[in-house]
């Protein structure tokens, strides 16, 4: 499929991440349903993107009128089927979980035309494990955006071995329709290229913070001052939600077995405790609204 044959969108999941690639399509001028189960999650997604929007005509990034045109362009519904009968391509960013998103590409195999593109973005899960579920893995790609998707300019697209070459590369056009600049993989491995970048720092740090050798605060400002991060690994796991993280190293685990797979202590106690990050007002650090708290 060529991108000039991509009109119509779906995100589904109205989380930070989705609501975000949502708007992002909206703003690239397609069609573009934003769907999730919950009508409460919809509505405060429309809430926080009028917000956001709002802020971004005040500082004149863009005028009132493209963003009467993108918010014209975007429609938010429960309802799966309307989301993706009429969509060319189909955005996943729910929960990272394997056994949900094999539950929804299930669905989304029965409702969304033959012809239509599934992605998912999820940040660590590769797409052949979703793939299997549909009949049709030629037509399944990873897009992994990066959190936030409206700021950071960067996909992720990921071939497994059955992704023909047209949807891979209608994938990497799609992306730079929407102003952002696509990296192919050619093959599949866990975590793609980033996040075993940020996987690799952000276990030592936890490894160091846990085993007494120094504050985790004091490790975030030491990846900042020293090594020039624009973060530290702590405020990073914050910023893209404690339990993303969790779930991704619970995912690497069952499949490998093997013990340095399994999620640090520290986070299972957070993730259990609901103490998510700037997503839910405290994770490492407390926030108040998007800003942390100094103490």
């Amino acid at each position: 499929m060529e991108t000039t044959s991509i009109q119509n969108v779906a995100v589904l999941g109205a989380g930070s991440m989705g609501q975000q690639i949502a708007m992002l399509s909206a703003l690239g001028g397609f069609t573009t349903y934003l769907q999730d189960i919950d009508g409460e999650s919809l509505s405060k997604a429309g809430q926080s993107l009028e917000a956001r929007m709002d802020d971004w005509v005040k500082k004149e990034k863009i005028s009132g009128e493209i963003k009467q045109a993108a918010f014209d362009k975007l429609h938010m519904t429960t309802d799966l089927k309307e989301a993706v009968e009429s969509a060319d391509i189909v955005i996943e960013a729910v929960v990272e979980k394997l056994d949900v998103k094999q539950e929804v590409f299930a669905e989304l195999d029965k409702l969304a035309p033959k012809e239509a593109i599934l992605a998912t973005n999820s940040s660590s899960i590769v797409n052949s494990k979703v793939a299997e579920v549909t009949g049709r893995p030629d037509k399944v790609v990873n897009m992994h955006f990066f959190f936030p998707p409206l700021v950071m300019d960067c996909v992720e697209v990921v071939k497994s071995d059955q992704t023909s070459d047209e949807t891979a590369n209608a994938a990497v056009k799609f992306c730079e329709q929407l102003g952002r600049t696509a990296v192919l993989l050619e093959k599949e491995i866990y975590g793609f290229i980033a996040n075993r970048l940020l996987f690799a720092i952000s276990n030592e740090a936890l490894y160091l913070y846990e085993n007494g050798y120094a504050d985790f605060e004091d490790i975030d400002i030491i990846t900042k001052k020293a090594l020039g991060h624009p973060l530290g690994p702590f405020e990073l796991m914050d910023l893209s939600g404690i339990d993303v993280g969790y779930y991704a190293n619970q995912q690497l685990y069952e499949e490998t077995g093997d013990p340095k797979d399994k999620p640090a202590k520290s986070v299972e106690e957070k993730v259990k405790a609901g103490n998510l990050g700037r997503k839910t007002g405290k994770g490492w650090y407390e926030y108040s609204g998007n800003k942390k708290v100094k103490k």
